[in-house]
């Protein structure tokens, strides 16, 4: 297995060695090939480009990516290109990552770390795939501009081609195939134009996936349904920008962002993983980052690039022992439990790997 690390920034370097620690455990020293790149921040330090050359190089060569967080204080008022945190739009883009699995499960230790009431979310999971390579976030043209009147303008593209929507479609439908064959499809269509193309090629995709039950519903709905009755759905499938915002609100319903793993795929096996949370750097450097959604990360490449869902079951057994034992990070402590830092939490994990496989 050869694998890229890109530690990056922040929190990322703390949750990504964790990360490498289980990865160690489950695979074996022996059948791993781990080759570490710096990215973002970490990127502009080492070449002076937040994806350096050589970074891209190794994912290009790479059979997966393991990613931890990308981006700095003041990062929005650099160039786009310079920017460490745009630095893994890059990368997905250069890769062809253009389906990203957001799983949004509840460990039943967990139950209380969520803001929402037990009976709302108690045995919720759900799936939530956002399209990667399109949409506000890649859409030309792009910028800030000075109009004739000398007034600035900021301009962003709301872009898709159907092509690019249909191989979105075809995955989402696979995944609810996979699951419990309902499909909902999150778009505004009702105002944009972009999103009514959405819809109407949904849609047409869905004639091809008799099996699979499809729903429609606009993004600020699907928003109150999340908060309101998560558990009526299964997959949902949106764009780049609405997919962002939903599964980040998907989070609480776990109990933190730092429990939410997620895998962006392409066309073949390679994909990029990655926890959902950012840099934090008002965190960053304390120990006090919860590495589980990192981790969790792990078992998502085990099981969709090297085809190993038995090392994913592995990975999920041990975090959830760990959990039942009562260990807690900052973010997701409850009463009752015990408080350990970064470090400590991942070791706990390998050490229930360990033990599980003596």
């Amino acid at each position: 297995m050869k694998i890229a690390v890109m530690p990056g920034d922040g929190i990322g370097k703390e949750v990504t060695a964790e990360a490498v620690k289980v990865l160690r455990a489950v695979v074996g020293g022996g059948a791993l090939e781990l080759v570490e790149a710096p990215i973002g921040g970490a990127g502009v330090e080492a070449a002076g480009d937040p994806l350096p050359d050589e970074t891209l190089a190794i994912a290009r060569r790479a059979d997966a990516i393991l990613f931890g967080a990308a981006g700095v204080p003041g990062d929005e008022n650099l160039p786009y290109a310079q920017r460490p945190g745009a630095s893994l739009l890059r990368l997905r883009k250069a890769l062809t990552l253009f389906a990203n699995f957001r799983p949004a499960f509840l460990f039943p230790e967990l139950i209380g770390a969520s803001s929402l009431k037990p009976e709302i979310i108690e045995g919720l999971d759900l799936l939530i795939l956002r399209e990667l390579a399109g949409d506000l976030y890649f859409g030309e043209p792009r910028g800030i501009f000075v109009t004739a009147s000398g007034e600035r303008e900021g301009v962003n593209t709301m872009r898709y081609t159907e092509s690019e929507i249909e191989r979105i479609a075809h995955v989402a439908f696979g995944a609810a195939r996979e699951r419990r064959r309902k499909l909902c499809s999150v778009d505004k269509a009702n105002v944009l134009e972009t999103m009514l193309l959405w819809r109407q090629v949904m849609t047409r995709v869905g004639t091809e996936y008799p099996d699979v039950e499809l729903t429609h519903v606009f993004v600020d709905a699907a928003a109150m349904m999340l908060m309101r009755a998560p558990k009526q759905f299964d997959v949902m499938v949106t764009g780049n920008v609405f997919g962002d915002i939903l599964s980040d609100a998907a989070a609480m319903l776990t109990g933190s962002i730092g429990m939410l793993p997620s895998a962006s795929l392409g066309p073949g096996n390679k994909g990029l993983y990655e926890p959902v949370h950012g840099s934090a750097p008002d965190i960053a450097g304390r120990n006090i980052a919860n590495p589980l959604a990192a981790i969790l990360s792990v078992a998502m490449m085990m099981r969709h690039s090297f085809a190993a869902p038995d090392a994913a079951e592995r990975i999920h057994r041990a975090v959830r022992a760990v959990l039942a034992d009562g260990l807690r990070t900052a973010d997701i402590q409850q009463p009752g439990t015990r408080l350990v830092g970064t470090a400590e939490m991942g070791d706990a994990v390998v050490a229930a790997l360990h033990a599980a496989a003596a």
